[in-house]
């Protein structure tokens, strides 16, 4: 099995720990509390892509010990 690249995946969690972090200290306006959830959403949605493309290109791969038989 080849080694997964999640180089991406983890900029975007990380883009989505910051975010939940400034929401939880409160420190934030309503306008950019907003502005930050909304920012959040379309970082989750990018997230969930990637876990998407991820799975797919897994799916190519042979299981271990499961050869193609011709």
């Amino acid at each position: 099995m080849t080694e997964v690249d999640t180089t991406t995946l983890d900029a975007l969690v990380a883009r989505l720990e910051r975010a939940a972090e400034q929401l939880r200290t409160g420190d934030l306006s309503a306008d950019a509390a907003a502005g930050l959830v909304e920012d959040a959403a379309g970082v989750a949605s990018q997230a969930s892509a990637e876990l998407e493309r991820m799975a797919r290109a897994a799916q190519q791969e042979p299981i271990p010990g499961q050869d193609s038989l011709l």
